[in-house]
């Protein structure tokens, strides 16, 4: 059986590579996922894929390009296929093109640039299981028509249930598809500038005019819940966006109606504020027809059992849940599905836990723009991921630019991990050459010992986390390797649950107090990832600085610091060496 495909448009080869490296992490490889740099190219393949008889689920389009506008491209895939949900990109789409995207191509969704990835990974889910959804129940609907072939009394209650289910699933399709959107333009104070006509018949007024002549004052007069605009324009400053904001309000005969909103901030060339403007649907009929739809299909359910329990809803729910919560975090916790895991669920294990951070990551973004911090971000993050996966650890979270990862199977799988994250930003900064692309430096920090993994929160929200004074250690350790001027560094923790240390280019660098402790914690350098000239001039040296870390220890530190000044002669890179070196002077 062919994979369903998903179309990705966008004129920035950048653009395209990011949303399929996202794309790959939501979905994996259930999908085949196309690009094309242009309208033109995107339609020729669109045709060669239905000509040769693949199902494209999902396209995502950007708004603005040379050749097709977007909104006329999304039209004339919707006039192919119909059944392909459609998201366009955008940065710069005006209201009527967005609008006549929703009207002419069935929209399914805008997004805004630069989007959020938690909300892009969360739409094409959304979207792909909304399309799965949509197939499977015909399949389901095609079985049933079998079945009651072969039935006689359950036969008729069931061909009622089904066609009053169809009826019901074209008459939602009707209203969704067909609803005339309501645009409008207020204050941050929540008064009218401007409205269309199609807002005014939704909220039941003659005009335009005599809706934003009635209603001076949106949280007071429009919404049912008197906090809700108030909850509106938080995220809206958090965000600078938001959609399918659902809330109740009332209808001039004082009726209650259910609205989505997607809307966004307008700001003057300074940046500040001057009015959201956005799209407003009602969706009363919707709520109703899916409460009804689902009424009904329980109904079917329960007649049929030998169908599949909800369509694998909990199965596509443990698919979307484990990006976020690792599917490792669960099986140490003894279960497979995020649906089984209990507030207070917890464990104590012993683990290596590994810190990374990027150096001087504040000054470095403050040179980029928000889209460009998040492409960077992005582009960081997803060439060090591969690296923790590839010794069996896994991502607890991302912390700004910071990871922290945890490593069950043994203190050398972290450790490679360090040096294969080291190698892998070795190979990146070749393309970080540039003036405004100077090449990074992180830092690592890597420690081992008993924590304990569990569920935290309240009835609501829950998280997982990790508890011990272990992670404290190793995040205070990736701290150390700015203070040291080296790349990685662990404990002498992990130190002792290495299999053979001497696999590993290794040297003792000092004893630190660990705070709120009274015991010390002997640290090492691991330098396998260093540049080629400063790795063998460590090698080299590595004799005759143990020998002055020996005599720097014994408070000798003339003798110390000859050492020091040697291996500094040798190798004239070397940051430790040349910090205890002034230590030894300052000491001597």
């Amino acid at each position: 059986m062919k994979k369903p495909v998903i179309i990705c448009i966008d004129d920035e080869q950048a653009v395209l590579e990011s949303l399929k490296v996202e794309l790959k992490k939501a979905l994996g490889d259930q999908y085949l996922i196309e690009t094309a740099e242009g309208g033109e190219d995107a339609l020729e393949l669109f045709s060669d894929l239905l000509e040769d008889e693949y199902e494209v689920a999902l396209v995502l389009s950007d708004y603005i390009m040379p050749d097709i506008k977007g909104d006329e491209l999304l039209k004339r895939f919707h006039q192919m296929s119909p059944k392909t949900l459609k998201i366009m990109l955008t940065g710069q789409a005006d209201l009527e093109a967005v609008s006549n995207a929703i009207r002419y191509a069935k929209l399914y969704r805008y997004l805004p640039k630069p989007w959020q990835p938690e909300d892009l990974k969360l739409t094409v889910v959304e979207a792909v299981h909304s399309y799965l959804q949509d197939q499977k129940l015909d399949e389901q609907n095609s079985k049933l028509l079998e079945m009651n072939k072969d039935l006689e009394i359950a036969n008729r209650k069931q061909s009622v249930l089904i066609e009053s289910l169809i009826e019901t699933e074209e008459r939602y399709r009707s209203i969704f598809e067909n609803a005339l959107e309501g645009i409008f333009q207020i204050t941050p104070e929540g008064s009218y500038l401007s409205a269309n006509n199609a807002l005014a018949q939704i909220y039941g007024y003659g005009s335009a005019e005599e809706l934003i002549e009635a209603i001076a004052n949106i949280s007071t007069q429009l919404y049912v819940d008197g906090d809700r605009y108030q909850q509106f324009t938080s995220l809206m400053e958090k965000h600078g966006q938001l959609s399918r904001f659902e809330s109740q309000v009332y209808r001039r005969d004082g009726r209650i109606i259910w609205i989505s909103e997607d809307a966004r901030c307008v700001v003057d060339a300074n940046g500040a504020l001057l009015y959201y403007q956005g799209f407003v649907q009602d969706i009363t009929e919707r709520k109703q027809a899916e409460a009804e739809r689902e009424r009904f299909t329980n109904e079917l359910y329960q007649l049929n059992q030998d169908l599949e329990k909800a369509l694998d809803s909990e199965l596509d729910l443990s698919v979307a849940a484990s990006r976020f919560v690792p599917h490792q975090f669960l099986s140490f916790l003894g279960y497979d599905s995020l649906v089984d895991v209990k507030l207070g669920d917890s464990i104590q294990y012993e683990m290596s836990i590994l810190f990374a951070d990027i150096r001087d990551f504040t000054a470095l973004s403050e040179t980029m723009t928000p889209e460009d911090n998040f492409k960077f971000i992005n582009g960081y993050l997803s060439r060090m991921e591969p690296a923790i996966i590839e010794y069996g650890g896994f991502i607890d979270k991302y912390i700004g630019d910071a990871i922290m990862a945890l490593f069950g199977g043994g203190a050398d799988d972290a450790v490679k991990a360090g040096i294969s994250m080291l190698n892998r930003l070795s190979e990146y900064n070749k393309t970080r050459q540039r003036p405004e692309r100077p090449p990074l430096k992180i830092g690592i920090g890597i420690n081992t010992g008993d924590l304990i993994l569990g569920t935290v929160g309240g009835e609501s929200r829950m998280d997982g986390t990790v508890i011990s004074d272990a992670v404290n250690l190793a995040s205070r350790l990736e701290e150390l390797t700015k203070n040291y001027g080296v790349s990685l560094l662990i404990s002498h923790y992990t130190f002792e649950k290495l299999e053979n240390p001497n696999d590993y280019a290794f040297r003792f660098i000092d004893r630190v107090k660990v705070k709120g402790k009274s015991s010390v914690v002997t640290v090492f350098e691991i330098f396998d990832a260093d540049p080629p000239e400063l790795l063998q001039g460590k090698l080299m040296t590595k004799a005759k600085f143990e020998e002055a870390m020996f005599f720097f220890s014994q408070g000798d530190f003339q003798d110390a610091a000859k050492l020091f000044r040697d291996c500094l002669t040798q190798n004239p890179q070397d940051k430790v060496a040349q910090i205890y070196l002034e230590r030894s002077l300052g000491k001597g």
